[in-house]
């Protein structure tokens, strides 16, 4: 039984900050997974992870860690 509780701590939660608010997700959660899951699937967005610009291309395989700093900025329309 030990073991089953191991196993379940093992896929712990991470804590992470979401443009400037914290925020929880599975642990071994992909940045593409966390943004439809926050609401921004199919948006265009601009993504930056501990200050660095995340390119779409890279969104499927970018597993987030626990601390890491999400920003993500929606382009604005207007006149």
């Amino acid at each position: 039984m030990k073991e089953g509780i191991q196993e379940k701590h093992a896929m712990h939660e991470i804590t992470l900050s979401l443009n400037g608010e914290a925020a929880r997700l599975p642990a071994g959660t992909a940045l593409d997974q966390a943004l439809e899951r926050w609401g921004y699937g199919g948006r265009r967005v601009a993504v930056a992870i501990n200050d660095t610009f995340a390119p779409r291309s890279s969104w499927a395989e970018r597993t987030l860690d626990d601390g890491d700093r999400i920003d993500i900025v929606a382009p604005v329309g207007g006149g």
